[in-house]
């Protein structure tokens, strides 16, 4: 069965709206995975506010939201979410445990004073479940393997598979001196690996500047090599610097290009269909 996959926000650490960035996007993490009737979220940055836009003019709402950690950058847009106010919506949080329940972490969010509305006033019927490293389970059609990333707090990578199709998105982690063999393992082989790049290599190192070493973020060089070692069909350059321009993204871009055959930056509306880029790979 064909997989989908909608890219709704693309930034990283803080939306970035602005005339420089208008053309690959300023909301943070979303990413909608879709195979058959089964919808998963990746996070719930700003760029879920269109997102459930969306998903009200498709009808009853029921999906299922993926959680890479619960830093802001990645929750923010959760409150504005509309199927979230629609008696009827169904979504399944899931998230890696981090020693506070999830709920409790988003509701801190959707509380007063930060927030009119409780989290648990909503109207929508809300689930919770926290994941472990290596874990695999169901969501309707597709197959969910968990693994744990290099970041600040836990963060948590997945993979989505179904019909022999796969995506991997893997953010908010930091490759340090060598390719993480969990990331490797977590991506073999896979259609589409979706990778933090928030940095240029000299912004990483503190070339000329401050370092961001142990900031838990990646380079465009680090998602080559990665997907060198894991065999990926497609590599997707996520989580842009919300510095970064539309012209300093498509340098990246070209960049990386250079070093591994099918790469494309991550830009708001982008959409994937796995079943055709599998057929074009074997082609």
């Amino acid at each position: 069965m064909s997989m989908k996959v909608t890219f709704w926000g693309v930034r990283g650490s803080i939306a970035s709206p602005g005339a420089e960035t208008a053309l690959v996007g300023g909301n943070t993490s979303c990413v909608e995975v879709t195979v058959g009737e089964t919808c998963l979220v990746l996070d719930a940055g700003t760029g879920l506010r269109r997102l459930g836009n969306e998903l009200m003019k498709r009808g009853p709402v029921d999906l299922t939201l993926l959680l890479s950690h619960v830093h802001w950058d990645h929750i923010q847009g959760l409150p504005f979410f509309a199927p979230l106010y629609a008696p009827g919506t169904k979504v399944h949080v899931v998230n890696g445990a981090n020693g506070t329940p999830t709920h409790e972490v988003l509701r801190r969010q959707m509380s007063a004073p930060t927030f009119p509305v409780d989290l648990n006033d909503v109207p929508a019927a809300l689930t919770f479940a926290e994941v472990r490293e290596r874990q695999r389970f169901h969501v309707g059609e597709a197959e969910v393997t968990v693994a744990k990333a290099n970041h600040p707090d836990q963060v948590y990578a997945y993979r989505v598979s179904s019909g022999g199709s796969s995506v991997v998105y893997a953010t908010d982690t930091e490759h340090y001196r060598c390719v993480d063999p969990r990331l490797v393992s977590l991506a073999r082989d896979a259609d589409v690996l979706i990778y933090d790049a928030q940095y240029l290599p000299g912004e990483y190192s503190g070339e000329g500047g401050m370092s961001r070493v142990g900031w838990g973020h990646s380079t465009w060089e680090a998602a080559v090599e990665l997907a060198r070692a894991a065999g990926v069909g497609k590599l997707v350059l996520f989580h842009h610097d919300p510095s970064r321009t539309d012209d300093g993204v498509a340098a990246i871009e070209a960049q990386a290009q250079q070093g591994f055959g099918d790469v494309v930056a991550a830009r708001e509306g982008l959409s994937i269909q796995l079943g055709a880029a599998r057929s074009a790979r074997a082609a």
